[in-house]
Order: C-alpha cells, then structure tokens, then sequence
C-alpha cells in the first residue's frame, strides 16, 4: 500500500505543468472530445510506467546493495532539483493528431513523449525502491490521471488558476523528503 500511495503522490504533484500535461491540454484543445484523449493517456501511462517499474525493480533486484540504496536516494534528491525547472512543451515532439483519431493520437503522443520525462525517471526510482512492479505503476498511473483527466476537461482554464510554482515547489520537496528518508535509512539513521 505503500507503494501505490507514494507513487500516486510522487507522480500527481511531479506530473502538474510537465509537458505532458502541456500535451493534453494540445490535444484537448483539437479534438475537442475529452473520452477517447483520456483513455489514450491511460493506455500510454499504463504502459510506459510498467515498464519503466519493471527496470527499477530489476535494477535493484540485480544491483542489490547499500551503495545502489544511496544511489537511489541521490536519484530522488536530483529529482527535486529537476522537478523546480519548469517543461515547455515542443509542438515537434507531438504526433500528428490529425492523422488519428483522438485515442491513438494520444496514445502514441503521450507514450513517446513520457520517455526520459521526470515521471519516467520518477517511476523507475520508485520500482528500484519499492521493487513492487504493480503497485507502483498503479500509483504512478493514478498521479498521471488525477493530474491530466482535470487538464483535459478544463484545459486552458486549469492552467491559469493553478500557480505552478507552488505545485513544483511542493513536488520538489516531496521528492527531497523521500530522498533524504532513504538516505537516512540506508545510512542507518532511522530505526
């Protein structure tokens, strides 16, 4: 359980304002047909973080040890820093939506552009820490949702009320806390 609420946490906050984010507002804005572009994301996301899950749990199952914990650790401290620069979203790095219906724009739009994003790279962090495949791409899949299904219906909109250096502020420090927890443990601080 923990795992999935981690994730869910990690992700939701990570993912506000990335460009995939961006992405879906593009996408909304276009197809003007919310049902099919949310599933897209969905498909994508389960997709993607399932394997990007998979690596970190194989990573930390194959490269077990304190040094691999203490990089994990780092890995989610450089997180934090990451999260604080804010995406721009590179039309060019969009698949072509009109050669698609909303579904398959989406999926592919979205799955390719998620490749080396933050969430990835967040979703591998937490496979190699949590080494629990499913309930983290669970979580990973509900951060990415409970962040995108409300840019979707609300697009633009959504995007001028939420201050988003709050949201990655409060991101960052989540990532930073985590990091800093499993460098305390790793190191033997905490019980």
């Amino acid at each position: 359980m923990e795992a999935l609420l981690a994730s869910t946490a990690v992700v939701a906050l990570a993912e506000i304002g990335d460009k995939t984010q961006l992405l879906a507002i593009v996408l909304a804005t276009r197809f003007k047909r919310p049902w099919p572009i949310v599933a897209g994301i969905f498909v994508a996301t389960i997709a993607n973080h399932f394997l990007a899950a998979l690596v970190g749990e194989q990573a930390a199952a194959f490269l077990d040890g304190q040094w691999f914990r203490y990089l994990v650790a780092a890995s989610f401290i450089l997180m934090a820093g990451w999260t604080l620069i804010p995406d721009k979203f590179d039309e060019d790095e969009e698949a072509k939506p009109s050669r698609f219906g909303p579904f398959l724009a989406t999926a592919i739009a979205f799955f390719l552009v998620e490749m080396g994003d933050k969430t990835q790279i967040a979703t591998i962090a937490l496979g190699a820490r949590f080494q629990s495949v499913v309930p983290v791409m669970m979580g990973t899949t509900i951060g990415m949702m409970i962040a995108n299904v409300p840019a979707v219906f609300l697009g633009n909109a959504l995007i001028k009320k939420v201050p988003l250096n709050v949201v990655r502020t409060v991101a960052a420090l989540l990532f930073l806390v985590i990091g800093l927890w499993l460098l305390a443990q790793t190191a033997g601080l905490l019980g």
